[in-house]
């Protein structure tokens, strides 16, 4: 039986992590990345899916994790108990050096998970990264906003500019930003 993590509201975005331990073999390797073009556009076509992305291992490796984001919990259960993905499973049975591990999370657990080891970077990498993508967004969003504030005062008074700032910052930092960049500096973000 597959382990499976769940931690997730029905009302949240959730990422459903896979982890595929390959046998050794540069065929296994090749034939599962066949595998991987076959199955990412299958799963983008299903409701509710957010977007993909994969880690492969590093030379001398055999561990791909691969992140798939859902709008909730119900679109994440419709794809994995899907006819479709169970026959597109059965393909790759004979390469799998064991059964695939599944986590269910919400929120930015994976930001700071590292690929393939399930150890976290080092604190002050954590804090160097996230200050390096916050930083210039305190810079460059508000007078991007200016216009929306004049448009609307009310949004612009002290304690709900704040909030509205804060509301976009965070959001292109969870939603957009952080996934991407992790995984642009993930040789040296995990490396110990």
């Amino acid at each position: 039986m597959n382990e499976i993590s769940q931690t997730s509201p029905n009302n949240e975005q959730v990422f459903f992590a896979i982890r595929h331990r390959l046998k050794k073999g540069k065929r296994n390797l090749q034939q599962y990345e066949r595998w991987l073009s076959k199955i990412m556009p299958i799963a983008a076509s299903f409701p509710g899916h957010l977007g993909v992305q994969v880690v492969r291992p590093p030379d001398g490796h055999n561990e791909y994790l691969i992140v798939v984001r859902f709008a909730g919990i119900q679109a994440l259960e419709f794809w994995q108990r899907s006819p479709e993905r169970q026959q597109l499973l059965q393909e790759i049975t004979g390469i799998l050096d064991s059964e695939e591990a599944i986590d269910i999370k919400t929120g930015i657990d994976y930001w700071f998970t590292p690929p393939a080891v399930g150890k976290h970077p080092r604190r002050w990498k954590q804090w160097l990264v996230t200050t390096s993508v916050i930083w210039p967004l305190t810079m460059y969003v508000p007078p991007a906003m200016e216009p929306l504030f004049v448009k609307y005062p009310q949004l612009g008074e002290f304690g709900i500019r704040q909030g509205v700032l804060a509301l976009v910052i965070v959001g292109l930092v969870v939603y957009l930003i952080m996934p991407l960049y992790v995984r642009l500096i993930a040789k040296w973000f995990f490396k110990s």
